[in-house]
Formats: C-alpha cells, structure tokens, sequence
C-alpha cells in the first residue's frame, strides 16, 4: 500500500511525517536497548527486516497513485514488539522508494504510518487477544498476520480519502472507493501473508523454541500446528 512520490498534498505528506517520527524515533531506542541486552537476536532481527524488505516489494497494480502488496510486518512486531517495526519500516521504505522506485520520499511518513506503525500495532494487538482465548500458535499468527494486513490497506484507504474526498460523497465516499478498489487484491494477499508467517514461525519454532518461549510467544510445552 506504498503511496507514490508526490501524489499526496503538502500539507498531507508533512502532517504524516509528523505523526510518524515518534514512533520511529522510540522505536529506534528500544530496538538499540533490545539488541544491547540480548545480541544473540541480532540475527532475528535481520529477518524480520529482510521478510518485510522482499514481501513489501511484491507490489500489484491497484489504487490510482497506490497499489497492493504484503506488509511482512506482522513477523516483526510479534517478534520485537510493535514499535520496533516503526525503524524497521522506515529502512525498508527508505530502500525502496530510491531503489525500486516504490512509494517515495515525499510520502515515506504517510507510508511509514499505515505499513510499519498501524499493521504492527494491529497484528500485536490481535495476537495478544487471540492467545489470552486460548487459540492456537498457528491460529493466532494467522490472524495477526492477516489483519495487520488488513489494517494497513484501510489505514492507506483512509489517508487517500482525507486527501482526496469526494466531491458529493465527501471523505466516506471516497473512502468506500479507495476500500473497495484495494480489496479485490488485498484480501488474498492477506490470507496469502498470514499462511506465509505461519509457516516462517513453525520453522522458527522447529529450530529455536526456546528463544519463541523466552520472548513468551510459545508457551511451554505447546506444540506447534
């Protein structure tokens, strides 16, 4: 859901930017505390990066000015926390909008909200929920995966609308159109990503479960779908 370059208002592309830089900016000192205290999971913290580099640049066509892709987000916050996606995000943007000519600087803080901010914050929120229901490992990385997801289309749907209302309909006009044009791929995407970090988590379970049961992702004892 990367914005293009220049498509946004200026007031717009400032305001996001605005919104987003305490996020990275905190994000940016747990992840340096984090590391200090346990540098054994610099070497997980580099995947969760390169997931969401290489599954955020599987971009399709859609919106006019946007388009469809995964986030790989979800990896990340329910590996890290959350916030710690904000800096991640921000690297991951940075790269592509001056590599791979996708999304851009001027929309990197609007990006950086929907993509590393709310998708993360969502998917942890989810994952939190569903396992205090007793649902499965498997199960409740799916549907943070998928809704983090999920989110973070909406969170695109919502910004394109505010800058770019409707004129009879207004901003719920025009976000029932930007929601709608996005959902035809979004939604397979995002089942395609939950089913894709389930499988990435069972890998990391098989190989490391202890360092999943110290960062009380699995319970002891659970065995993994």
């Amino acid at each position: 859901m990367h914005i293009m370059e220049g498509f946004l208002p200026v007031e717009h592309a400032i305001g996001w930017g605005i919104a987003s830089a305490p996020f990275v900016a905190y994000g940016t000192y747990v992840v340096k505390k984090r590391i200090r205290e346990n540098p054994e999971q610099r070497m997980l913290l580099g995947v969760a990066a390169a997931f969401t580099f290489v599954l955020s640049a599987l971009k399709l066509p859609s919106v006019t000015g946007s388009c469809s892709h995964p986030t790989g987000t979800g990896l990340g916050a329910l590996l890290f926390g959350p916030i710690a996606m904000a800096p991640i995000g921000l690297v991951v943007l940075l790269f592509q909008a001056l590599l791979l000519a996708h999304g851009g600087l001027t929309t990197l803080g609007a990006n950086i909200f929907s993509m590393a901010i709310v998708g993360p914050f969502v998917a942890y929120g989810v994952f939190r929920l569903a396992r205090s229901l007793k649902l499965s490992f498997a199960v409740s990385v799916f549907l943070a995966a998928s809704l983090g997801d999920l989110m973070t289309y909406v969170t695109t749907s919502v910004q394109l609308a505010w800058a770019f209302p409707d004129p009879v309909g207004g901003f719920m006009a025009s976000f029932a159109k930007f929601a709608g044009v996005f959902a035809f791929t979004q939604i397979p995407l995002a089942i395609s990503e939950g089913l894709l970090t389930v499988l990435i988590f069972n890998a990391l379970a098989r190989f490391n479960p202890q360092e999943l049961r110290d960062m009380k992702l699995v319970r002891a004892g659970e065995v993994q779908a």
